[in-house]
């Protein structure tokens, strides 16, 4: 008889430790993908400088759009967390989109080779960045939902694990990505 509570009681505590291991790994997973991010982040940071460089050379007249790039970039830069990176960025979008618009404005720019290839790097990073959030939602997404499963449900929050915030572009930008972009010749 002693026997069956000793052997009830190393199950649960094996089972306890392996639940509470699975949860440290798996909020080591979002951590590292919220620091993949951040690479990204860093990587586009670093190419708006120049590219802001190279479209002055050209439309000097346009020193509102530059400043309000150069302003957003800093706020991205300056942003903690998920959501606070996550506005910060839409907003710093929105900057770069208005930069890139005046290559259209301006045919010597357009044609810049150095112009196309920082665009081209910016679309790379972008792509990158996008496939970063995904990872990283979906890394929070198992994590929230083990520390909501039974039995972790009992435990997890007396231990640490609390839920986590996804990496969400916002409503305005969901709405600009669900539309399709007009072309007009």
């Amino acid at each position: 008889m002693s026997w069956v509570i000793l052997a009830i009681i190393a199950v649960l505590v094996i089972y306890g430790i392996t639940t509470y291991n699975g949860l440290v790994g798996l909020r080591q997973r979002v951590n590292q993908a919220f620091a993949d991010i951040d690479v990204q982040l860093k990587q586009r940071h670093d190419l708006i400088p120049n590219l802001v460089e190279t479209v002055k050379g050209y439309a000097q007249h346009e020193s509102a759009t530059f400043e309000a790039v150069v302003e957003a970039r800093n706020k991205a830069i300056a942003a903690q967390g998920p959501a606070q990176q996550a506005a910060a960025e839409q907003q710093l979008s929105g900057a770069l989109g208005r930069l890139i618009a005046l290559g259209e404005a301006y045919p010597d720019l357009k044609a810049s080779a150095n112009f196309q290839q920082l665009q081209n790097d910016l679309s790379d990073v972008e792509n990158k960045l996008a496939s970063a959030r995904r990872f990283f939602n979906n890394a929070v997404s198992e994590y929230n939902a083990s520390i909501q499963a039974f039995p972790a449900v009992f435990f997890a929050a007396q231990m640490g694990f609390t839920p986590r915030e996804f990496f969400d572009v916002g409503t305005e930008a969901r709405q600009t990505l669900d539309v399709a972009p007009t072309v007009k010749f």
